[in-house]
C-alpha cells in the first residue's frame, strides 16, 4: 500500500471522526462524551503499553511497540494531554452547536495557524507561494464567514465560531509540538499516541466532575455508540498517518493537505444526512480552504 493511498485511508477516517464527534454531542452532555472517549482511546493503548513492557515478543508489528521512557519524557507528554485536551474540549462544544458543515473547515484552516506561529515564535518568513495560500485560505474563510450569515451564524461575534478557532490554533500548536516530541526528543509515533491517550483521560477528569457536580439534571447525557467509535476513528486515522510518513519517499508536504480533504466527507454527510442547507456556497468555500493548505504545504518542499 503506498504513502498516497495511507494518506487518503487516513482522511476517510478522519472524516468519520468529525461525523462520529457531531453524532454524538448533539443534543448530549459534552463532558461525559469527551470523557467516555478518551478512556476508550486508552483502553485500546494499555495493552500495547504493557506487552511492549513484559512480552515484546509477542508484538505484531514494531509500530506499535511503546517505549520504555523516563519521567522527563513523562512530562513531555502530560504536557501534550493537556494542550489535546484543551483543543478537543473546546472543539467539541463548539461542534455541538454549529453544523458539520462549518465546524470542520474551520478546523481545517490550521495550516495558516502553524504557518503565523511560525512567523511569529520562530523567525520564519513565509515564500510567495505560501503568503498566495494564506491569502486563499483567508477569502475562503471570508466568503464562508457570509455563507454562515445565512444560517444566523455571524462569525464575527458568534461565541461557538471564536471557540473553534481557538481549538484549531491549539491543534496548530499541538502540530508543532507533536514535532519536537518526535524529532528533537526522538520518541516514537506509538510511545506518543499510547501515552498521550491514557494521560487525556486524567485531564479530562474535572471537566466530567463539574458535570456531575453542578449539571448533570440540566445538561442530559445518553449513551451512543458513536462515542466510543469517536476515539477508533481517531487512532486509525493518526496510525494509517504515521505509517504514510513512514514509507520511503513519503512527502509530508503532500501528505498533511491530502489529510485536509477529510472535509469533504463531513461536509458530504451534513448535507446528504442531516439536511443542512447553503451547500453550494460553503463547497466553494471548502474548495478555496482545500487549495489554499496545497498551496502552502507545496511552498514547504
Amino acid at each position: 500500500m503506498t504513502w498516497i493511498t495511507l494518506s487518503l485511508l487516513s482522511a476517510i477516517f478522519l472524516g468519520i471522526y468529525d461525523i462520529t464527534k457531531k453524532q454524538a454531542v448533539r443534543d448530549n452532555a459534552v463532558a461525559p462524551v469527551l470523557l467516555l472517549s478518551v478512556i476508550t482511546a486508552a483502553l485500546i493503548w494499555t495493552p500495547w503499553v504493557v506487552l511492549s513492557e513484559w512480552y515484546p515478543n509477542w508484538l505484531p508489528f514494531e509500530l506499535l511497540r511503546v517505549e520504555n521512557i523516563g519521567w522527563r519524557e513523562h512530562g513531555l507528554l502530560c504536557a501534550k494531554s493537556i494542550l489535546v485536551g484543551c483543543s478537543w474540549t473546546c472543539a467539541l462544544f463548539a461542534l455541538k452547536h454549529l453544523p458539520i458543515s462549518i465546524a470542520p473547515p474551520i478546523r481545517a484552516t490550521s495550516p495558516l495557524w502553524t504557518v503565523l506561529i511560525a512567523v511569529m515564535f520562530f523567525g520564519e518568513r513565509p515564500v510567495p507561494l505560501q503568503w498566495a495560500g494564506i491569502s486563499v485560505i483567508l477569502i475562503a474563510f471570508l466568503f464562508f464567514s457570509r455563507v454562515g450569515k445565512a444560517e444566523g451564524i455571524h462569525f464575527h461575534r458568534n461565541g461557538w465560531v471564536g471557540l473553534m478557532v481557538i481549538a484549531t490554533l491549539l491543534g496548530s500548536i499541538s502540530a508543532i509540538y507533536d514535532k519536537y516530541l518526535l524529532q528533537t526528543a526522538g520518541l516514537s509515533a506509538a510511545t506518543v499516541q499510547a501515552w498521550f491517550s491514557i494521560y487525556l483521560v486524567p485531564v479530562m477528569c474535572p471537566l466530567c466532575l463539574r458535570w456531575c457536580v453542578y449539571e448533570r439534571q440540566l445538561k442530559k447525557f445518553q449513551w451512543r455508540t458513536s462515542i466510543p467509535l469517536i476515539a477508533v476513528s481517531l487512532l486509525i486515522a493518526d496510525f494509517l498517518y504515521f505509517t504514510a510518513i513512514g514509507e520511503p519517499g513519503a512527502l509530508i508536504s503532500i501528505i498533511s493537505p491530502v489529510r485536509r480533504t477529510a472535509i469533504i466527507i463531513s461536509f458530504i454527510a451534513g448535507v446528504a444526512y442531516m439536511g443542512e442547507k447553503n451547500w453550494r456556497g460553503k463547497a466553494v468555500c471548502i474548495a478555496g480552504i482545500i487549495v489554499g493548505v496545497f498551496l502552502v504545504a507545496l511552498a514547504a518542499r
